[in-house]
């Protein structure tokens, strides 16, 4: 476990000399990967690639034009095809697609479901691996999202595998759902986060694990400044040119 530690962005601020490197976070659902990747990106002043929305945004597409999210090879296409970008509107990492903001379609539980279906077609993700390299070829970036450690990055300097309790992911997914108007309930949230879990790392390629080499992060009882000023520090480590 890495835990945080209070002097964690003074010690990032104090590196002399440091190189732009990739940092990968993975883990299940509900863990706080978003928010801990996007106040990370921005307090290192990196891209942030969000490898989930990438997911979402095909399972999107897919529902829109009529494609079954079990159709490995229709989903494909739609991934092949995808032009989509990212840009932060004050502090949140919004996503284009063709050019038109998807952020909020994206992140119902619906389209969440859908993006768990959609990257478990070994075909979706082989389609995809090009468009996430390219964005995080030279390092400078905040990779968040499923085996980002594993396939996506398996040579990235930092890989932090992002972890809580299932009562509290369940909590913040609720508090999330109410906070943008959505009717919620802890009962049938919980039962999608249990599913999506043994969907994610019972699946025959890209499991959900962490890597061999990634620091296992709890955040359960930490808040996420704490989490970020510890990773902050961590990335300072990594980065630090010998």
């Amino acid at each position: 476990m890495y835990n945080a530690s209070p002097h964690g962005a003074c010690s990032y601020g104090m590196m002399a000399r440091v190189k732009p490197i990739v940092v990968t976070i993975d883990g299940p659902a509900g863990a706080g990967k978003s928010t801990v990747a996007k106040q990370l990106a921005r307090q290192l002043g990196y891209r942030l690639l969000d490898t989930g929305a990438i997911y979402r945004a095909v399972a999107l597409v897919a529902q829109q034009r009529g494609i079954a999210w079990t159709d490995g090879p229709g989903c494909a296409e739609v991934a092949r095809a995808l032009d989509i970008t990212f840009d932060f509107v004050g502090d949140t990492n919004h996503v284009f697609i063709a050019g038109a903001d998807v952020t909020p379609q994206i992140r119902t539980p619906d389209i969440s479901q859908g993006a768990s279906q959609v990257s478990a077609h070994p075909e979706v993700r082989a389609a995809l691996l090009e468009l996430q390299r390219k964005v995080g070829a030279g390092g400078g970036v905040v990779v968040e999202g499923r085996d980002t450690g594993t396939v996506v990055f398996p040579r990235a300097e930092a890989k932090v595998f992002l972890i809580a309790s299932v009562e509290e992911r369940v909590r913040r997914r609720v508090a999330e759902l109410v906070a943008n108007g959505r009717a919620a309930d802890a009962v049938s949230t919980r039962r999608e986060i249990e599913e999506r879990d043994q969907r994610d790392s019972g699946r025959d390629v890209a499991p959900m694990k962490p890597a061999e080499d990634a620091v296992i992060v709890d955040s359960s009882t930490q808040t996420i400044g704490q989490v970020v000023d510890s990773l902050a520090a961590l990335v300072a480590t990594r980065a630090a040119v010998r």
